[in-house]
């Protein structure tokens, strides 16, 4: 039933305890990845935005990247980075109507060094006067 409403999932991840979780991802233009948890007896238990101030501000320094992944989902562009040695995981989300661009950059050992988070200038819209025609 979440696949017929959600779509299909860009994500499947089985838990330990039998749980399963389904990440929906509506990047980029949607900013946006649920989650939904089913139980092993196949009843969904929660739905849940994962792209959120909370969750972004549990990232820390020296977590391993199968630990965001699964806090987050799967990010919208990876990019490897050979001459630093690192991985670079790009995210894009949005706080109301502010459109926010998170970098998260891993060691080849899949830790995370460095959290980037900003306002996404890139895709705000053209600013000025309306441009005149031909």
């Amino acid at each position: 039933e979440v696949e017929a409403t959600m779509g299909r999932p860009a994500e499947v991840l089985a838990r330990p305890n039998g749980d399963t979780r389904l990440y929906f991802s509506r990047l980029p233009m949607g900013r946006e990845i649920y989650v939904a948890t089913v139980g092993s007896d196949g009843v969904l238990r929660t739905i849940d935005p994962t792209l959120t101030r909370r969750n972004i501000a549990s990232l820390k320094e020296g977590m391993q990247a199968k630990q965001v992944r699964e806090l987050l989902g799967p990010p919208y562009r990876i990019v490897r980075m050979n001459r630093l040695e690192q991985d670079s995981w790009e995210y894009q989300w949005r706080i109301v109507e502010d459109r926010r661009i998170l970098w998260l950059q891993f060691s080849y050992a899949g830790e995370l060094q460095e959290v980037i988070e900003r306002h996404d200038f890139e895709s705000d819209p053209p600013s000025g006067p309306p441009s005149k025609g031909p």
